[in-house]
């Protein structure tokens, strides 16, 4: 494991829009999944060596630090930027202790993550819902395992995931599924939503949060067009993007309006929260007044 230097673990985030949260933080750099779709790779991010994991110096004294000066309990998104559950995770639990140090400074903590190793912290979970919000999500953009493991070769089976969010939501943890990206001619169809959705709804998953289709920027385009073509020989997806897209960032699915009105009815249906505003006030309003301090320094 390589280490890389950082002044701060906590940054402030510009809008408390994504699950209301008002701090990110990364402990890792890096993913070494292999999603081919993975934004996380554009040339943006100043980070050409994305497919190698790398850990953050001194990590948590800077965590402890940082939530030290806080006047008022952060909430804070963890997975934005890599997945803080990565195969290393098991063996050096930076998240582990990290979630710890949130749990004793009565913070609130968000994570987003592909491996179902997040259910080996569902203690340290519980303990942090008993004083501030808690959101676990689950990336699953297809039920397919096959499927998966041509978009998402590194990381844990969608199955696997969905027994993870199971032992979560079984737990009493606030948990669902993110379903982003859905891919254009490969997860954009009726059945694969449908599909996503039931499934999570099996898990006992309070929240389904989708978007129907994918985002491409430099530095990460390339790399999943000719990903796409790799995985799917001879079906022309690479060249089908180019011709649609062009140097688009965000790339909706064809299908996008029409998807978007059969995912809403069947959450509605199974009772599954689907739009922002409301998986942010299921989070956090059992909080009572204490949840206003999550949106002000």
């Amino acid at each position: 494991m390589d280490y890389i230097a950082a002044k701060h673990l906590l940054h402030r985030s510009k809008s408390t829009e994504w699950f209301g949260t008002d701090h990110t933080m990364n402990l890792y750099r890096g993913c070494c999944h292999g999603c081919l779709y993975c934004d996380s790779r554009s040339s943006c991010y100043q980070n050409p060596d994305f497919d190698r994991v790398k850990a953050k110096a001194d990590a948590l004294p800077l965590l402890r630090d940082d939530l030290a000066r806080k006047v008022r309990p952060a909430f804070i998104s963890m997975g934005a930027m890599s997945d803080p559950y990565n195969p290393f995770e098991r063996e050096l639990q930076l998240t582990r202790h990290a979630l710890e140090l949130i749990d004793a400074y009565q913070c609130g903590v968000a994570v987003a993550t592909k491996s179902d190793l997040i259910a080996r912290d569902i203690d340290l979970y519980q303990l942090i819902q008993g004083h501030s919000p808690v959101v676990c999500k689950l990336t699953v953009t297809t039920t397919d395992d096959s499927l998966a493991a041509k978009i998402e070769p590194r990381a844990p089976s969608p199955s696997r995931r969905l027994a993870a969010l199971k032992k979560l939501s079984q737990a009493g943890v606030f948990s669902g599924v993110l379903l982003m990206p859905v891919l254009p001619w490969l997860e954009d169809s009726k059945e694969n939503i449908l599909s996503v959705v039931d499934s999570a709804a099996r898990a006992g998953a309070r929240f389904v949060y989708a978007a129907f289709g994918v985002t491409m920027r430099e530095g990460q385009r390339d790399y999943f067009l000719n990903g796409l073509e790799g995985a799917f020989p001879g079906q022309g997806l690479g060249e089908r993007y180019r011709r649609r897209y062009g140097a688009r960032y965000s790339c909706a699915s064809p299908r996008a309006r029409e998807l978007w009105e059969v995912f809403s009815a069947r959450c509605r249906e199974l009772g599954l929260l689907y739009e922002m505003r409301h998986i942010i006030s299921a989070a956090t309003r059992s909080y009572g007044d204490r949840q206003l301090t999550f949106f002000t320094e």
